[in-house]
């Protein structure tokens, strides 16, 4: 078949597509809403998150900031707070930043203008073409893991989506089978038919509506052709959970910028070659925050996978001895006490950390209170 057959067989086939949306779509929150701050809000959090993971996320945060004034009102604690375990806080952060500037210079309302959207923090390409198509109507084409496994396998492309050359080719063929006018109902359909009839494993392709002009269909998961990925390293990290003899314990804030920025965490760092967990939580406390601490006891390591690398992290239970706050300038941090430390917003690594910490201290408190005058 010709590439022009080809595409000519693929667009006769899509009210087929729209029709099997319409039968098949799942019943999901943001789509009952349809509203142009629920999509912007779902399209954000499903970035590097499954649907079933986001749905409790999505949930949570409408209760709790429902409209992008509400949410403009927040601060920084309460977003990362509501945020907390979907990872790529960024994302967080910048939802907060637009929905400040929409308030400020579009007087509340979402820009239905691609490019004014565009403009705004943690919008790019994608979530642009998502938010302007499905909920302003907007005749773009929108390309996600879905829809690039599904036009790879119709196409039976041989090069990988995620090259170049094959980058260009999947976004040209999604714009070319964009019906105007129909862009919205047209990209969700692409959408869920990857997730619940083509996903990357054990397709259904007899119950696929494009399954007549799919040139994959007879091996379809040999598609997407994939590069070889690289092993992701490893890094061993020693963790200081230093306590005063009050009872409160020392955390303190990622820088903004970075990864998990914003974010609470114990203190510590990598451990160099040749270094024992208890020297290096020792050393990164004291170059980090001018603490001087006494390791006492070690708790279990947590394992935990990043998308580009994982960690062991090791725990210390310290002892606190001195601290040199000057030290610890450009860096914030703060003592807070056991039963507040829930309350911070915190990677999951050290919400780990934190489960083995309360089930530790509430059979056996480390550092009791001293009495009046001790």
């Amino acid at each position: 078949m010709s590439p022009a057959a080809g595409m000519d067989a693929l667009s006769q086939r899509i009210p087929a597509l729209h029709a099997w949306y319409r039968a098949n779509a799942r019943d999901l929150p943001w789509r009952r809403r349809g509203d142009a701050y629920a999509v912007w809000v779902s399209e954000i959090m499903l970035q590097q998150t499954r649907v079933t993971a986001a749905i409790p996320y999505y949930e949570r945060w409408m209760l709790a900031l429902p409209t992008l004034r509400a949410l403009a009102r927040a601060d920084d604690h309460t977003v990362l707070r509501l945020w907390e375990g979907l990872g790529y806080y960024s994302r967080a952060r910048n939802l907060l930043r637009a929905a400040r500037i929409v308030v400020e210079r579009h007087g509340g309302r979402i820009p239905d203008d691609p490019r004014e959207f565009q403009a705004l923090p943690g919008v790019g390409p994608y979530t642009a073409a998502a938010v302007m198509s499905i909920a302003f109507g907007r005749d773009l084409a929108v390309v996600d893991g879905n829809v690039r496994r599904v036009l790879a396998r119709l196409t039976a492309l041989p090069e990988d989506p995620r090259s170049g050359e094959g980058r260009r080719r999947i976004d040209r063929l999604a714009r070319d089978l964009l019906p105007p006018g129909r862009a919205g109902v047209h990209n969700q359909a692409l959408m869920e038919l990857g997730a619940l009839v083509c996903p990357p494993r054990s397709p259904s392709c007899a119950a696929c509506p494009l399954r007549e002009p799919c040139l994959g269909r007879a091996t379809p998961e040999a598609y997407p052709v994939r590069r070889p990925r690289k092993r992701r390293p490893h890094h061993r990290v020693a963790v200081g959970i230093v306590r005063r003899p009050d009872g409160r314990v020392l955390i303190d804030r990622r820088p903004y910028g970075g990864l998990l920025g914003g974010l609470w965490e114990f203190p510590g760092g990598k451990i160099e070659p040749g270094e024992t967990p208890a020297r290096a939580a020792v050393r990164e406390l004291r170059e980090e925050l001018g603490v001087r601490a006494e390791p006492v006891a070690e708790l279990p390591p947590v394992e935990h996978a990043y998308s580009h690398f994982t960690v062991t992290l090791h725990p210390l239970l310290c002892r606190f001895v001195e601290m040199d706050p000057a030290a610890g300038e450009g860096r914030e941090w703060r003592w807070v006490p056991p039963g507040e430390l829930p309350h911070h917003p915190m990677p999951r690594a050290n919400r780990k950390i934190l489960e083995l910490l309360t089930h530790r201290w509430k059979e056996e408190p480390p550092c009791p209170t001293p009495s009046p005058g001790s």
